[in-house]
């Protein structure tokens, strides 16, 4: 078991929108034998759409808008990759995936350098601790120096940076990579996006052939650039890489799938495989015999046929059998782990057996919510799920009556994947919800999922307010609330009362005047 838990590397990409990382997820499933051929997320005209991408939302828009997980073997690894959303409206998704991961590919496109959305990323891994290993895009275009791009990852970031391989020019004049530990030069040669490209005249540095091909000036930079980062840079300590501390960079072009097959040989080895994981019950070790695991997600309609509901569970501990009894520990019931699968966008695999560090996929009818443990002995908990409170409201009403019923499923079965919070109106109730989501584009999603997977048409009327508080259950209070024309009082899915507020300052004044505590989350039922 030890080794087999050894060979698993679990990993999540993160990055800005944009800046390729659906693509180089795309490429690491190539590269590994997973797919034939991979699907350029911009061609949308040739119908190649992205493999990780499966509701059809994503494929129309080029964007993910849900975390898959994909699993594959290279080279007696095997390996687990979790491709997040980028966009910040989905970012709620994006945080829960990074929970299961036990390191992290920081995507940054080498024309942009460090985007807002991937520096909210970087700090929720390094809240964790977990390892970032920094991947540098889209050489074949021309971008910011990379000597400057370095410098912009340790400013921005606070994590000291350390060049595995170097670029040998960029855009037009882009030759290829220069490896920093062999002395290794691969040649880039440009053409067809869907295959694996053969660099010409790759070979030593100072093979006179692979010099005529890199140009005069351009190798002259090169030792430049190579001797001032042995000289000022950092030095590679594998501890601190593991301490989230250094981060190795490599440089390359995804879409070419140029620099993914050394990012990836490297990354195998320096990756970690499960570590311990903190617990109600202290520090619980992968290789332990008792089988623990967590639900970090869960998604509905991923099979439109089926109408089934997967919930996804980061192993933590132990092995997984297929048929085996496990506690659910929040309800203290047993269920029996029947049909897992491993899934591959829509593809699926029923298995026998699973590794801590592993992700399988679960039926559930409901029973399981995002945060649940599940385990072979009751009353282990795992660390809290971030949780993030909406900042967009709106009232949901259905154009036709006689859908209520799918009105209904449709809301509550979205609630429960994370994706929305549902609020009711103390004066019109499950008819007209009121929706919070974090961010804009999730009624976007909202809309077109009720329409596409639960055949309902919604009016969706946006709400003046911009945060959430919840409050205990005082009459007097409450009362106060709901005659003010500055709040509005709901009942969250657990009956909790709570008042949407039109914004911070009239929160303070609201709280100051009439002395009401806010909370900035519900206090969690044991139930």
């Amino acid at each position: 078991m030890k080794e087999e838990i050894q060979s698993r590397k679990t990993f999540a990409i993160i990055s800005h929108p944009d800046a390729g990382k659906t693509t180089l997820t795309e490429k690491l499933l190539l590269f590994g034998g997973a797919i034939h051929l991979a699907g350029n997320v911009k061609a949308r005209k040739t119908q190649r759409y992205a493999t990780s991408d499966w509701m059809e939302l994503e494929r129309q828009r080029g964007i993910s808008i849900t975390s898959s997980a994909m699993q594959f073997n290279y080279k007696g690894y095997v390996i687990n990759i979790l491709d997040t959303p980028g966009h910040q409206d989905f970012s709620e998704d994006t945080y829960r995936t990074l929970t299961a991961a036990d390191s992290a590919v920081m995507l940054i496109d080498v024309a942009k350098g460090v985007e807002a959305q991937t520096i909210k990323l970087f700090e929720v891994c390094k809240k964790r601790g977990i390892p970032i290993f920094t991947f540098i895009n889209k050489l074949d275009r021309e971008g910011k120096n990379p000597i400057d791009l370095m410098d912009e990852v340790e400013k921005v970031l606070g994590i000291e940076a350390y060049a595995m391989n170097w670029p040998i020019g960029m855009g037009s004049d882009f030759k290829g990579i220069y490896d920093r530990k062999t002395g290794f030069v691969d040649r880039y040669a440009g053409g067809n996006h869907y295959e694996n490209s053969k660099a010409p005249q790759s070979g030593l540095l100072e093979d006179a052939e692979v010099q005529g091909g890199i140009g005069e000036e351009l190798l002259h930079h090169l030792r430049e650039d190579i001797e001032l980062l042995d000289m000022a840079g950092n030095e590679f300590d594998l501890e601190r890489v593991k301490k989230g501390e250094v981060t190795p960079v490599f440089f390359g072009s995804a879409l070419n799938n140029f620099g993914v097959p050394n990012f990836l040989d490297s990354f195998l080895k320096l990756a970690p495989a499960p570590e311990p994981r903190n617990s109600n019950q202290g520090e619980l070790d992968p290789v332990s015999p008792q089988f623990s695991g967590f639900v970090f997600k869960i998604q509905a309609n991923m099979n439109a046929m089926h109408r089934d509901r997967i919930a996804f569970i980061r192993i933590c501990t132990g092995k997984y059998e297929r048929g085996m009894n496990v506690i659910h520990t929040r309800s203290h019931r047993k269920l029996r782990l029947a049909q897992p699968t491993q899934l591959f966008a829509q593809e699926r695999t029923i298995i026998d057996e699973a590794y801590a560090g592993d992700i399988i996929g679960v039926h559930d009818n409901g029973i399981l919510r995002i945060g649940d443990v599940l385990a072979e002995k009751d009353g282990l908990e795992f660390e809290a799920m971030p949780f993030f409170s909406p900042e967009n409201f709106a009232r949901i009403s259905i154009k036709n009556a006689l859908k209520r019923k799918q009105f209904i499923k449709g809301i509550q079965e979205l609630q429960e994947e994370g994706a929305i919070h549902v609020f009711r109106d103390l004066n019109i109730g499950v008819e007209a919800p009121v929706i919070g989501v974090v961010g804009q584009l999730q009624f976007e999603v909202l809309e077109y999922r009720l329409r596409d997977e639960y055949g309902v048409n919604v009016e969706i009327n946006h709400l003046p307010y911009e945060i959430v508080r919840w409050i205990s259950k005082d009459e007097q209070k409450i009362q106060i609330l709901k005659e003010s024309s500055m709040s509005l009082v709901v009942l969250d899915q657990d009956e909790n009362y709570a008042v949407l507020l039109l914004d911070k300052w009239k929160a303070n004044w609201m709280s100051e005047r009439y002395a009401i505590e806010f909370l900035t989350q519900p206090l969690l039922s044991q139930d």
